[in-house]
This record gives C-alpha cells, sequence and structure tokens, in this order.
C-alpha cells in the first residue's frame, strides 16, 4: 500500500513538474513578445511591468508563496522525492494563476519570431537549465526539489528573461553592425540616388505615402514601407528592397531618444529632409520637449553638413533626381508652432496654410468625400482636390507637393497624383459606412492629432448637415483609450483631450483603464453629460455600444488611437 501511495506521489509530481514547465514556457513567450514591442529596450520593458502592477503582484506572491511552503513542510530535505500537500496545493495555485496571466490571447501586433528572438530564446533556455538543471544534480535534489526549482523559474522568469537579454547585447550589436556596414555598401554601389528623409513627432508616415506618390509620378521610389522607421528598420528595406532601377528612396525617421535620428542619417546619409511638426510626443524617453526639438532637427543638420561636404555622402548625386536642383533641401512645415519658434535654417523651404509660406495653401471646400485647395508656389498657382478630409492632411500634402515641385514634378502630374491619394492605414482615414462615416485613427497617438481628428468628426457632421441629410444632425461617437508615453503630462493631456472631446461629440466610450479617469474628468469638467461618457473595457465592447446607440441614425464614428498589447 506503501509503494502504491509513493508511486502515485511520484506521477503527481512529474505532472506537476511538466504543469509547471508548460506555463513557464507560455510564461516566456508572453514575456519575449513584451519585450519585442518595447523594441528590446529595459527602459520601455521596465515600463510595460510599471503599467501591469498585477504582474509584479503575482510574481511576488509566488516568491512568498514558495518561501512559505518550504518553511512550513521542510520537503526542501535533499534526496526526498515524496510531495506533500503544503507543495502540491501552492503549486497548483501559482500554475493556475500564471496560466490565467499568460495564456494565450489575439494581439495586436504579432509576436515575430525574427533571428533575434530565437537568439534570446537560446540564452534564456541555457540560463533556465542553469537554474534546474545544475542545483538538482550538484545538490541531488528529488522530484520535489525538482518541481521547487521550476516554480522558482516561474517566479524569476522576467528577471531572468531581462539577464538573457543583457548577455546577447555584444552579439546583438556585432550583428546589427554587420546589417549596418552591408546597408551601406548596397547604397555606396547606387550611384544617382537620391535619399530624402523625413520626421516629426507626427505626420511623417502620411508625408512619406503622399510624396512616394507624387514623386512616382516621374521617378522610381522607394520608400521604408510600414513601421520600419528605426534604424534596423530602414537596413532591412535597403537590402530587401532596394533595386537598380530606384531613383529615390523616401526614409522615414522614427525616434524615441535622442541620436535616434542621428543614428539612420550616419547609415543613409540623406540628401534631403523634411521636418513634418514637433509636439510632446514619447515624453517618457525623451524626457523634455528641447530634447524632441534638437533629435528631430539632427535630420536637417545632416542634410546641411551634407550639402556644405563636411560629410560623406553614402550615394552620389549623379541621378535623373538631382537634374532640377544638385543641393541639398530642406523643408518644414511653417504652420507648426513649435518649428515656427524654434526656427534653425532661415534657408529651409516652408509649407503650410499660412501667409509666408514658400507653398502656401488656402483651404475652399471640405465635405466627407475629400477636400478642395489651392496652393501658391513659386512661379505659379494651382487648384487640388484630394480624398481626404483634415486640415492636417492638407498641409501633409503641401509639404508632399513642395518637395516633389523642388524636384521637378510638373505641376499637371501632381494635381493627377493628388486625386489619387490614399491615407495612409489606421490615420485618419474617412471609410463610408452604411450608417454614415468612419473615421479611423488608431495609430494617432499625439495631443495635436487627437485635436485634428476630432476638428475632421465636426467638420464631415457639418457637411453632412448642410447636405440635407435625413435632416437630423449626425450623431457623433468618440472611441478611444486616450493617450500614452507622455510621461508626468499623460494625465493632463488625456484631461485636454477630454474637454474638447465634450464640445464635439455626442457620445464618448473610453476604451481600457490606462486613460479612461483622465478623459472622464476632463469631459465633466467641461460639463458634459456622465450618462454619454461609458466606460468599455474592450474595443468589441464599444463598438457594440456605439453601434446600439439610436439605430437607423446617421453617425460619424471616430476611432482615436489604439493602444498596443504592452498597455
Amino acid at each position: 500500500m506503501y509503494e502504491v501511495i509513493v508511486m502515485i506521489q511520484t506521477i503527481l509530481t512529474v505532472l506537476m513538474i511538466l504543469l509547471t514547465a508548460a506555463v513557464a514556457v507560455l510564461g516566456a513567450r508572453y514575456y519575449l513578445h513584451m519585450l519585442q514591442l518595447s523594441s528590446y529596450q529595459f527602459r520601455g520593458y521596465g515600463h510595460f511591468f510599471r503599467a501591469h502592477p498585477r504582474l509584479i503582484g503575482f510574481h511576488a506572491a509566488a516568491l512568498a508563496l514558495l518561501a512559505i511552503s518550504a518553511a512550513a513542510s521542510g520537503v526542501l530535505h535533499i534526496g526526498e522525492d515524496g510531495i506533500r500537500l503544503a507543495v502540491f496545493a501552492p503549486a497548483l495555485l501559482i500554475d493556475w494563476a500564471a496560466f490565467f496571466l499568460f495564456r494565450p490571447r489575439q494581439a495586436k501586433k504579432k509576436f515575430v519570431l525574427t533571428t533575434r528572438v530565437w537568439r534570446l530564446i537560446a540564452i534564456l533556455a541555457l540560463l533556465c537549465a542553469a537554474v534546474v538543471i545544475v542545483p538538482a544534480l550538484l545538490a541531488g535534489a528529488g522530484l520535489t526539489g525538482v518541481l521547487y526549482l521550476f516554480l522558482t523559474v516561474l517566479a524569476f522568469l522576467p528577471f531572468i528573461l531581462a539577464l538573457a537579454n543583457l548577455l546577447a547585447q555584444p552579439a546583438e550589436r556585432a550583428v546589427r553592425q554587420w546589417y549596418i556596414n552591408d546597408a551601406r555598401r548596397m547604397l555606396a554601389e547606387h550611384p544617382g540616388l537620391r535619399i530624402i528623409g523625413i520626421t516629426g513627432s507626427y505626420g511623417k508616415t502620411s508625408v512619406k505615402h503622399y510624396l512616394t506618390a507624387m514623386l512616382s509620378e516621374s521617378f522610381s521610389v522607394l520608400m521604408t514601407p510600414g513601421s520600419y522607421n528605426t534604424p534596423m528598420g530602414v537596413v532591412r528595406t535597403i537590402r530587401e528592397q532596394l533595386r537598380p532601377t530606384h531613383e529615390i528612396f523616401v526614409c522615414e525617421m522614427g525616434a524615441r531618444h535622442v541620436g535616434d535620428i542621428k543614428e539612420i542619417c550616419d547609415i543613409v546619409a540623406p540628401h534631403d529632409g523634411i521636418l513634418t511638426a514637433i509636439g510632446d510626443q514619447h515624453l517618457e524617453t525623451f524626457f523634455t520637449r528641447e530634447n524632441i526639438i534638437n533629435t528631430k532637427y539632427e535630420l536637417l543638420d545632416a542634410v546641411e553638413h551634407i550639402g556644405k561636404g563636411e560629410l560623406p555622402e553614402v550615394a552620389s548625386p549623379r541621378g535623373a533626381a538631382f537634374d532640377r536642383t544638385e543641393g541639398c533641401l530642406k523643408f518644414i512645415n511653417g504652420d507648426d508652432e513649435i518649428l515656427a519658434a524654434n526656427r534653425r535654417y532661415p534657408d529651409a523651404v516652408t509649407y503650410g496654410l499660412t501667409e509666408g509660406n514658400s507653398y502656401r495653401g488656402e483651404i475652399l471646400a471640405v465635405d466627407a468625400s475629400g477636400t478642395a485647395f489651392r496652393v501658391t508656389m513659386p512661379g505659379e498657382t494651382a487648384e487640388f482636390l484630394i480624398p481626404l478630409a483634415g486640415r492636417h492632411n492638407v498641409v501633409n500634402v503641401i509639404g508632399a507637393i513642395a518637395v516633389a515641385h523642388e524636384l521637378g514634378v510638373p505641376t499637371a502630374k501632381l494635381r493627377m497624383a493628388a486625386r489619387r491619394l490614399k491615407t495612409a492605414e489606421h490615420r485618419l482615414e474617412i471609410k463610408k459606412m452604411p450608417y454614415g462615416v468612419l473615421l479611423d485613427d488608431a495609430y494617432n497617438s499625439n495631443p495635436a492629432g487627437a485635436a485634428a481628428a476630432l476638428e475632421t468628426m465636426a467638420q464631415i457632421a457639418e457637411s453632412d448637415a448642410q447636405a440635407g441629410q435625413d435632416g437630423e444632425p449626425m450623431l457623433k461617437i468618440l472611441l478611444s483609450p486616450g493617450m500614452v508615453e507622455l510621461g508626468e503630462k499623460q494625465d493632463a493631456y488625456n484631461a485636454d483631450f477630454g474637454r474638447a472631446a465634450a464640445a464635439v461629440c455626442d457620445l464618448i466610450l473610453t476604451v481600457g483603464h490606462t486613460n479612461r479617469e483622465a478623459i472622464r474628468r476632463g469631459a465633466a469638467e467641461a460639463g458634459f453629460p456622465a450618462d454619454r461618457i461609458i466606460a468599455c473595457d474592450g474595443v468589441q465592447e464599444a463598438m457594440n455600444l456605439a453601434n446600439a446607440r439610436e439605430p437607423g441614425r446617421r453617425r460619424v464614428l471616430l476611432i482615436e488611437n489604439d493602444l498596443t498589447d504592452n498597455y
């Protein structure tokens, strides 16, 4: 009988070890995904934990349970193979809680098993083996001891992964430099390629798409796809997509830290640069507005030095894109207040809707189908029609017109290209729906962009009323989790967002918990009725509520921002 009991205990212990190992694998996958979303940076990884205190609570509770269990049961005596209730119950509790936290979920941005991730997995596996196998062999631990070691790995998993990421840094730097050198070699072997850099706190992706469409009327153009605006994203674009036939490379440059733009400029050496706007974005990593300004100007600084011959060019200026002008050009959004207050290059070509810009626009008409506007440019004036709405979109298009015009694309071709423009995906996309209009601004995450989206919502509702649709004003619904990565100003900016939304919207649906209270407080301070501010746990719940509100009435639904999985 005793042997049967021991055998059952042994089987249960083995099953418990396998269960704990499986849950640890789920946990490793989850934390690897969060580390990947944080660009493998410790600062972002740390912020993820600060934003999810329940994870800290779980790991602290797991360690406390293990310590209490070990002290209470005495099962850590080396060589003991049995398992007592004092061990088994805490192990089940820890594994159940871990599975609940780390279970697979549908991700907004999927976890990608890159070669870097596989290297991290290898190092993580070695570290976990060192924690479990080595102590078990050296100390002669029985199955109970092995179970405790696996539970210890689960309890310390985030820290073990952080250590793995730290140990991987030397190899990652070497691999990274090899890829960078290879990309620079490819650019050097591509004579005549003109490189145009685009950066800014917001607007850079839209300008990239609009500019590429307009330049493509006269040139063969390569642009960085999607969100490939990091150094390695740019390098990957060059290595995988650059062809001998390309005449222009439009390179979007993103930044979260001081020096990020300079790092990309050191790789591609841009001939021209566009600065779209500056705002309080990524303050968690920039800390101050001055750091943001200095970082964004790193692009125009590089263009200035290359134009003066103070820095080597990667691609030699001998191609068709240099026929109109051989000099290096700088472009600045002249409507941006922060840029206007921090103007560093008087020779820069300016664009916008205000007086004094080199390329000055004037909006003529706006409705749900798009915008008509006039542009006064050096030597001529022309009218354009774009299937986009929003003042900021017009400014971005004028910026693209300015660059393309300076590089010699005829105005007639620019006007045709403008008619075919498409909004960058999830960047204030206007989607006509059976119920009215959906404004998809899910990729926006800055105060200025949020204000522009609310303004566009109001304009569409107004144009719909003027058209006499159904004789009833459109229902204006906002669906938003608010804005993040704004540092100490995040709460204040989201409260301001709530106040601005109260002046435009009929219904406000907050998503998630991150900024729920700040948006509600701001809207309430503006006198918005409390029963028309509804908190939702997820996007689908909010969409269901929006669809159920006054069914049959025409509406404009604005989806403003969508937090990533690590928020």
